[in-house]
């Protein structure tokens, strides 16, 4: 039997397009907001979205060399760097006008599907936009969940299992910790994500603290 899945470039690509149209809608004061990414406003997580497309391999190179070896500091130095130097004009555009690009992290086009989907999410959850991710982009990238990627990622699941409430999904042994597929798989990225979106006895494990009035 043939196989009809979509590519992962195509869904990489409509993803970046749907997120570049987004991005071009935000509202000024927007791009200044913090996201679930620690320390990165809606525009650090833009800049770093399309960090592959427009630094070369030398110069990124070049950069962890400057970091000591640490991808952290480098992708987070970079992130504010170009945060600093671009409009949000030029950050959609860099995103939208590379929707075919090849670039991919370790991982490849999984990796790449996530590292967009992921991303976006940290921008549109916290800014309150209910974005829904298609099933078929979503679906590559909970299948991507492994005990390794959740020690990459940094997310401590012990004694917990996600179970999504909207679609056909689960990972993990525990109590069960409930919510959309989309929001689960932000907690398996590391994750905490604002009240209200997570069901379960487990659940103030991976919920921000409120924001000081």
């Amino acid at each position: 039997m043939a196989d009809t899945r979509t590519p992962l470039s195509t869904l990489i690509a409509a993803e970046r397009r749907e997120l570049a149209d987004l991005f071009d809608t935000l509202p000024a004061a927007h791009w200044d907001a913090p996201t679930l990414c620690a320390g990165w406003r809606v525009r650090e997580v833009a800049a770093h979205m399309s960090m592959g497309f427009r630094h070369s391999l030398p110069k990124i190179v070049a950069e962890l060399v400057k970091a000591r070896g640490s991808l952290h500091r480098t992708t987070d130095r970079l992130a504010h760097r170009d945060a600093a130097a671009l409009t949000p004009a030029e950050l959609a555009a860099a995103l939208g006008d590379n929707a075919h690009h090849p670039w991919t992290p370790p991982g490849g086009l999984p990796a790449a599907l996530g590292h967009d989907v992921v991303h976006g999410l940290d921008i549109t959850v916290p800014l309150g936009i209910d974005r829904r991710i298609p099933e078929e982009r979503l679906r590559p990238v909970l299948d991507s969940v492994t005990p390794r990627s959740l020690r990459f990622f940094g997310a401590d699941l012990s004694g917990v299992a996600l179970r999504a409430d909207d679609l056909d999904w689960s990972f993990g042994t525990g109590t069960p910790l409930t919510g959309a597929a989309q929001d689960l798989l932000l907690v398996a990225f590391g994750r905490r994500l604002p009240p209200g979106r997570l069901h379960g006895a487990a659940k103030d494990r991976f919920v921000s603290a409120p924001a000081p009035a």
